[in-house]
């Protein structure tokens, strides 16, 4: 059996928090699911119409976090996390059960998601996975933001670019081959914002529910964070973490190079929209082979579930 095939989780694991920004504690359960059937979220608070799939066509609102939506107007908020944990674990197929309309923010970051998927376990079926290869490199432009798709051999390669005002987050960039390299830091970066932004973002009805335990809040020279920061780029880490998650919401694990400058989730949602326009920029390929030149799942982890 070849972890070239589609997973799943082998139990069921539960987990509750507070969401980031509706404030509400929420209560979630990962179940497995069969071959072929994705990724859907289920709202259980809901008795009808309660089915909303992470499809960058569903995608409703994209201000300080993705949103999926229905076509009955059934909401998921705040789903970039876990995607990107299941994206990093190759979970192919997975039922989320939720009791609310947002995901728990946890501790800002992917790590907790993660802990909680690995501690369920891994099943590998007997169903070959499906990628999407770029053929043709795409751009979305927005003003002095962009970002790009293009090409690549049998990798995910994000190169991501942030630039702050602010001196302590300031200019930052990384660069991730995300089937290859080691990506803890990504996965352990957390949501971050500036102080004087806090008052606004709460004005909006946002960030009921943010604190020091789930963001990093950074005021003038100083993070307010007791700890501090858990690595050295954790703010631009943080942005390719939700980069990853939001890509995921092309259905399939992406075969590409990915450029970004002061991209966000509008930025990544709007690229995807782009990109599958037209059936000439891409192809989904079914991977049959059992010995790739790279595994499509990140080989620490897969270390860490053999």
């Amino acid at each position: 059996m070849s972890y070239l095939n589609q997973k799943t989780i082998k139990n069921k694991v539960s987990f509750s928090g507070i969401a980031l920004h509706s404030g509400l504690n929420v209560n979630v359960c990962l179940a497995p699911a069969k071959p072929n059937s994705g990724i859907v979220f289920k709202r259980v608070d809901l008795h009808e119409n309660n089915l909303v799939y992470p499809n960058f066509m569903n995608v409703t609102n994209t201000s300080l976090n993705t949103t999926i939506e229905n076509e009955f107007g059934v909401k998921i908020s705040t789903i970039e996390h876990l995607m990107c944990a299941l994206f990093g674990l190759g979970i192919d197929n997975v039922i989320v059960e939720i009791d609310n309309e947002e995901v728990p923010i946890l501790d800002g970051s992917a790590k907790l998601f993660i802990e909680k998927i690995i501690s369920a376990g891994i099943n590998v079926s007997n169903e070959p996975i499906k990628i999407i290869k770029i053929k043709k490199e795409i751009e979305y432009t927005e003003g002095n933001r962009f970002i790009s798709i293009k090409p690549s051999t049998l990798s995910l390669n994000i190169d991501f670019e942030l630039n702050y005002k602010n001196p302590i987050i300031g200019n930052q960039r990384n660069k991730v081959k995300v089937f290859e390299d080691d990506l803890t830091d990504i996965y352990n970066s957390r949501t971050f914002c500036l102080f004087e932004d806090i008052e606004l973002i709460k004005k909006n009805g946002l960030a009921k529910g943010g604190s020091l335990d789930n963001a990093i809040v950074v005021k003038d020279r100083e993070i307010l964070n007791p700890g501090g920061l858990r690595n050295d780029k954790e703010f631009v880490n943080h942005k390719i973490l939700d980069c990853i998650g939001d890509l995921y919401t092309s259905g399939y694990r992406i075969v590409a190079s990915v450029k970004c400058s002061r991209g966000g989730h509008y930025l990544t949602n709007q690229l995807l929209r782009k990109l599958f326009q037209n059936k000439d920029n891409f192809s989904i390929l079914e991977i049959k082979e059992k010995n790739l030149p790279h595994t499509l799942i990140n080989k620490s982890l897969l270390r860490s579930i053999a």
